[in-house]
C-alpha cells in the first residue's frame, strides 16, 4: 500500500471515528429530553401530566372520588422551608381543583430553586394531570421571604378504567426543590485572602 493510500484510509478512519463521537455527544444531549417525554407520556416514574386549561375544560367529571395526600421536601443544605398548606385532600374524579404549598427562604441571601415532582404509586402518573404548577419554572425567594405557590390538578376518571389502577384509593404528589447549582456556587463563601489575612 502507498504512503498516499495509507494517509487517505488513516484520514478515512478518522472522520469516521469522530462522526460516531459526535453521535454519540448528540445523542447523550437528546437522552435528557427524550426520556422526559417517555415519562410523561406514560407516566413512567410516577411522572405526572402536563394539560391545557382548555383540555382539562373538556374531561367529564366523574361522581368517583380519590383521596390526594401532598408532601414537600428540600434537598439537603437549600435553606428553605417548604411544606403543602394542606396534608390530604378528597376530589372528584375529573374535577379541577388548586393546592398550595408554602416556601420560606430562611436564609440571608436570595434562593433560586426548582422543584421536581413524582406521584406514587407509579401507575396513577399517567392520570395525574396538572394545569398550573410552579414546578414548570425557577422560582427565586428573596431573604426571608415566604411565598405561597399553587398547583391545579385533576385526576383523569380513566384511572378506573386502567386494570393496574383502579384500585388505587390515595395518591400523594411529592415535590422536592434542589438549588441551581450556579447561584449555589455564586452565594458559597468566598476563600478567605492570604493577604488579607495577614499572612
Amino acid at each position: 500500500m502507498t504512503q498516499t493510500a495509507l494517509e487517505h484510509r488513516n484520514r478515512r478512519v478518522g472522520l469516521i471515528a469522530l462522526g460516531c463521537a459526535l453521535a454519540m455527544l448528540g445523542l447523550g444531549y437528546a437522552s435528557v429530553p427524550l426520556y422526559r417525554l417517555f415519562c410523561q407520556v406514560t407516566g413512567f416514574g410516577g411522572t405526572t401530566q402536563r394539560v391545557t386549561a382548555e383540555e382539562a375544560a373538556r374531561v367529564s367529571i366523574s361522581d368517583a372520588t380519590i383521596s390526594i395526600r401532598f408532601d414537600g421536601n428540600v434537598e439537603r443544605g437549600m435553606p428553605w422551608a417548604f411544606r403543602p398548606e394542606q396534608i390530604t385532600e378528597k376530589i372528584t374524579l375529573g374535577g379541577r381543583r388548586m393546592a398550595t404549598f408554602i416556601a420560606r427562604n430562611d436564609s440571608d441571601l436570595p434562593v433560586t430553586g426548582r422543584a421536581t415532582f413524582n406521584v406514587e404509586p407509579e401507575q396513577a402518573g399517567k392520570y395525574f394531570n396538572k394545569v398550573q404548577c410552579f414546578c414548570f419554572t425557577e422560582q427565586t425567594l428573596q431573604p426571608h421571604q415566604e411565598v405561597r405557590m399553587p398547583v391545579v390538578y385533576y385526576v383523569d376518571p380513566k384511572i378506573r378504567e386502567d386494570e393496574e389502577a383502579k384500585d388505587i384509593e390515595q395518591i400523594t404528589l411529592s415535590y422536592t426543590f434542589h438549588p441551581l447549582k450556579a447561584e449555589v456556587a455564586q452565594n458559597a463563601p468566598k476563600p478567605l485572602d492570604r493577604t488579607d489575612a495577614g499572612g
